[in-house]
């Protein structure tokens, strides 16, 4: 059931369409998914998808599958190979239109489908802080940057004013992907529907102009700020923009092509004065006219030049604080196992090692869940690698690897060790070729390295 209040808004919002709008609520969604061209090419997924696909209009990589199939049960699913994401919530990434060797910050991060996307724009190169403000969300977040494979990643744990307290003008791109009444998502959640109401609206309409404040301080000169929404409120969206707009007149809306499905902004419905220039050059995608439920998003350039990062230095630097004898270690098991060299500031965490981009900002005193990739720990003289060093990874940058049979996949999934014969040491296990994590063998036997927290029964 939906809220009469919504109902007789969107009623007035859209008139004649308000009969093809409300229909569409009778009807199922559309799944998708986005492949991970970190893990994967386009063509050769396509080519041995066992699921029934088609394009997303605005996403290369975004495809609808059918309700038949069950990406999230399979084995590549855990391999990072896609990412399970609503085809209109992928539109704000594509807009952001992110570069390697860029600053990128996207603040309001959770669960991490628009973070994963940027970061497959960049391809390894440059720095991504994906924030979230809710530590149980940050948590998934950081889980699902490691799922897919991403090297150049920080996830925060903080308020958009303590990052705009330390990063001021530090970003080339910035995502706001705003907290908002989820009026895009009914059909999706009915949670959302429920715990709808006009202050709720309004509530939200507030804190997006705090957060898109912080997100301004944060831009640097000629840079760009997507924001976005999955809630059709005029308050929320045209009016947000409107609002942000008379409080930083040095950004202004960024016209860009429509994708096909995609619907102009409507600044007569911002309702207040004086109009600003642009409002009409926001984007609406809606459920009645797309193939995908309800979202709004528009780009917004702040005024000068971008001076631009400068590319990654290359090389690498090693933290003060790991030892010789630690560092040997890592050393050891990089020359026994791995074929690539690793770029970057080396950082000792507890006993943990991480990877961290060259460009990496003074972190202290921000609450930080992942500085960058997790290579490993320190286990007295030895080094004992991290599942999200293996899930960085393919078969052209190891040693030694083990290609894992339909059966067999599914018995490591589960976490159980495998008969297996060659020469001793670490593996790394794939699935079609696609990385799943580390097994060691010794004695004819792969000792099973699966995360436990992550083994499950497959179908």
């Amino acid at each position: 059931m939906l809220p009469q209040e919504f109902t007789e808004r969107m009623q007035g919002m859209l008139q004649e369409e308000y009969p093809s709008f409300l229909r569409c609520f009778t009807q199922e969604r559309e799944p998708s998914l986005r492949l991970n061209p970190l893990k994967a090419n386009r063509e050769v997924f396509l080519e041995k998808s066992p699921f029934t696909l088609s394009e997303v209009a605005w996403e290369e990589n975004g495809f609808y599958y059918s309700r038949e199939d069950t990406p999230g049960k399979h084995a590549w699913h855990e391999a990072g190979v896609y990412y399970i994401q609503e085809a209109s919530a992928m539109a704000p990434a594509v807009y952001l239109d992110a570069k390697p060797s860029e600053r990128i910050l996207d603040l309001c991060a959770a669960p991490g489908g628009k973070s994963t996307q940027i970061a497959a724009a960049m391809r390894g190169e440059g720095i991504l802080v994906c924030n979230e403000i809710h530590p149980a969300r940050a948590k998934v977040l950081s889980g699902n940057v490691e799922r897919m494979g991403v090297a150049n990643a920080l996830v925060t744990n903080e308020t958009p004013k303590r990052l705009a307290e330390r990063f001021f003008a530090y970003f080339d791109r910035i995502l706001v992907d705003a907290p908002c009444s989820g009026e895009g998502m009914f059909r999706k959640n009915e949670e959302a529907c429920k715990e709808w109401s006009l202050e709720n609206v309004r509530m939200c309409a507030a804190r997006q102009d705090a957060i898109l404040d912080c997100a301004a301080r944060m831009l640097a000169p000629g840079g760009r700020l997507v924001y976005s929404t999955c809630t059709f409120a005029p308050e929320e969206d045209e009016g947000s923009v409107l609002r942000f707009l008379h409080r930083h007149p040095d950004f202004c809306v960024e016209k860009l092509p429509r994708r096909e499905g995609m619907d102009k902004g409507h600044p007569e419905w911002a309702a207040a004065e004086p109009a600003a220039d642009g409002l009409e050059d926001t984007i609406r995608l809606w459920p009645h006219k797309s193939r995908g439920e309800g979202h709004f998003l528009v780009v917004l350039k702040k005024e000068g030049s971008l001076a631009g990062s400068g590319g990654l230095p290359g090389g690498c630097r090693v933290d003060k604080k790991i030892t010789q004898k630690e560092w040997e270690a890592w050393e050891q098991f990089a020359g026994e196992n791995l074929r690539t060299d690793l770029e970057g500031v080396f950082l000792k965490f507890g006993e943990q090692l991480y990877l961290t981009p060259e460009l990496m900002p003074d972190l202290q005193g921000i609450k930080v869940l992942r500085p960058g990739l997790h290579l490993g720990t320190w286990k007295k003289d030895r080094f004992v690698p991290a599942h999200a060093l293996a899930l960085s990874l393919d078969e052209r940058k190891v040693r030694r690897v083990h290609e894992l049979g339909e059966n067999a996949c599914r018995e490591w999934m589960e976490g159980m060790a495998l008969r297996a014969e060659g020469e001793k040491g670490w593996y790394l296990m794939t699935i079609d070729g696609y990385s799943l994590g580390w097994g060691k063998l010794a004695g004819g036997v792969m000792k099973n390295h699966y995360p436990k927290g992550l083994r499950k029964k497959m179908p």
